[in-house]
C-alpha cells in the first residue's frame, strides 16, 4: 500500500490520483497499484508539481518497512540514517 500527500497541487493533479486511488482526505490520497504504475506515478507527479509539494510513502526493505519521496519547493527531505528515515527541515 501507498500513501500520497498533495500539498497546493496544481489543477487536474487530484483529480488524475483519483482514477488510481481513493481520496481519503483533501489531498491524502491511499491505494495499492503496482511497481510500475507507482513509479509512473511519481513521475507524473514531480513533473507537475508546480509550486506545490507532493509526499510519496512507500514499502521497502528496511528496518522501518517503508520509505519516503519529496518532490516540489520547500520541502522537508528524507534523510537515511543508517537504515532510520528522518525528517529534515529546509534551512531559511
Amino acid at each position: 500500500m501507498i500513501v500520497i500527500l498533495l500539498i497546493a497541487a496544481p489543477e487536474g493533479l487530484r483529480g488524475h490520483l483519483t482514477r488510481l486511488m481513493v481520496e481519503v482526505h483533501a489531498g491524502v490520497f491511499v491505494g495499492n497499484p503496482s511497481r510500475r504504475i507507482r513509479d509512473r506515478l511519481w513521475d507524473l507527479l514531480a513533473t507537475r508539481i508546480g509550486t506545490g509539494q507532493a509526499i510519496l510513502v512507500e514499502p521497502a526493505t528496511n528496518e522501518q518497512g517503508w520509505t519516503v519521496r519529496t518532490a516540489g519547493t520547500d520541502r522537508w527531505k528524507p534523510v537515511d540514517f543508517d537504515g532510520l528515515i528522518l525528517s529534515a527541515r529546509p534551512t531559511r
